[in-house]
């Protein structure tokens, strides 16, 4: 008996739970091989730095650099890729730009200050970091949207600088990539990938600045290095592979389900494709669907091992049983194929991107939407959020005491601080408290 293209699953199955905890899982993005080699990647450039950078350059990506020079593109040439591309190809990325763009504005924070009665001030200083670096993959597919999606909130925040690296194998580029860099206002690239791009832009070398923080997905090579250098530097998230989750109430096309299943599986064999629903014939068309289309999809091998390996069709009993199971999940993206979705929102608790209606299908989202489609994946939407114009601002308390103010607090913090055995912090604050003098010692 030959094996089913995509996983059919019940939850009257007397296993359910634990299957789907096993499909769902995705804990590791390496193993200790993959470690032990990044691990040496990230000495090698702490130690050697631009010389590391361009032996590893040579050797992954098949090129014969022998100046970092060789590896830099600043604003001119990005601006050349600009004007190689296509009008109509032009015109997307700018379309899409623009909607993400004007989606990030109203993410941005302002500073804040209030007084109190006696004269003490307090507030939030808000501030944007001053380096990031943002990485884009080279390998499997380009991905411009990603460098829209980093790079435009970054400068929304008024991040001083943002440097991309972008691996070039075979000395090969994709203009659109670098185009689209032009468009989102990136300051330098440098054709760099893998563990050691992660670990310049986290540590410095003579030639690529240190920066603040790293963003931009990447493969295990670079998750792993990412994992490694956090602390020393700020990073998005550690992703996993893609997820797309759809609850369906039967009434949508099988084939608009199928294809959107697809969409999220061609990323890759571990991506995660499931469909739920309470309707056991839609279910079967759905299936028949991903038959009858998988054969015309240009990536139809990755698609058929994603699907085959953690892909999934779940009947369930009822709307709300469908609604639990999305919750455990806590899905990347979630589409709401069914009627009224809105009214399902506030029962809703983890997802990164909720997709609203028949008609909104997760590929918008991916490309020109406007949100950010940098999101929580691997259940990580139980704590996490999406990438936004906050992810590139700091916050700094702002405290200012008048000498009432200072008085009245003083008193307050000697009690605790001595509560806690420390004498310093107590005497400290005792210094400012307002003392009344003793009429008997004047008089």
């Amino acid at each position: 008996m030959s094996r089913p293209l995509i996983n059919r699953l019940s939850t009257s199955d007397g296993d359910f739970l634990p299957t789907l905890d096993k499909l769902t899982a995705w804990n590791a993005v390496s193993d200790s091989d993959i470690e032990a080699k990044v691990a040496e990647i990230i000495q090698q450039v702490r130690c050697r730095g631009d010389q590391a950078l361009l032996e590893y350059s040579n050797q992954f990506d098949r090129r014969s650099c022998q100046r970092m020079d060789q590896l830099c593109l600043g604003r001119e040439q990005l601006a050349a890729a600009l004007e190689s591309i296509d009008s109509q190809t032009r015109s997307a990325l700018e379309s899409a730009a623009q909607r993400i763009n004007d989606y990030h504005q109203h993410q941005l924070q302002q500073s804040w200050q209030y007084q109190e009665a006696n004269g003490t001030q307090l507030g939030q200083q808000i501030t944007a970091l001053e380096r990031v670096g943002l990485y884009v993959p080279g390998g499997k597919a380009s991905y411009p949207s990603s460098v829209l999606m980093n790079c435009i909130p970054a400068r929304i925040a008024q991040v001083d600088e943002i440097i991309m690296t972008v691996p070039a194998p075979d000395d090969k580029l994709s203009p659109i990539v670098l185009a689209a860099a032009a468009i989102a206002g990136v300051d330098k690239v440098f054709t760099l990938g893998g563990a050691q791009a992660i670990a310049a832009m986290a540590y410095g070398t003579e030639s690529i600045p240190k920066v603040d923080k790293i963003v931009g997905p990447g493969n295990s090579f670079v998750a792993t290095a990412k994992r490694m250098v956090f602390g020393s530097v700020g990073l998005d998230m550690v992703a996993g592979p893609s997820e797309i989750l759809i609850i369906c109430d039967g009434k949508t096309d099988p084939d608009w389900i199928a294809m959107d299943l697809f969409s999220q599986a061609e990323h890759d064999e571990n991506a995660q494709s499931i469909l739920i629903s309470w309707d056991r014939a839609h279910l079967d068309a759905v299936y028949q669907s991903i038959a009858k289309l998988l054969p015309e999809m240009e990536r139809q091998d990755i698609i058929a091992q994603s699907l085959a390996n953690r892909g999934a069709l779940i009947e369930v009993a009822d709307k709300d049983e469908a609604i639990m199971l999305s919750n455990r999940i806590a899905p990347e993206h979630l589409e709401l194929s069914v009627e009224d979705p809105q009214s399902w929102l506030p029962e809703i608790r983890h997802a990164g991107a909720i997709f609203l209606g028949r008609f909104t299908a997760e590929a918008l989202g991916d490309y020109c939407a406007g949100p950010n489609h940098v999101l929580p994946t691997s259940a990580t939407a139980r704590f996490s959020s999406p990438l936004g114009v906050y992810d590139f601002q700091k916050r700094s308390s702002v405290i200012y005491c008048s000498e009432s103010g200072a008085s009245e607090l003083g008193e307050v913090a000697s009690i605790l601080g001595r509560g806690e055995s420390l004498t310093a912090h107590a005497r400290s604050a005792e210094y400012r408290i307002k003392r009344v003098p003793d009429k008997k010692s004047t008089g």
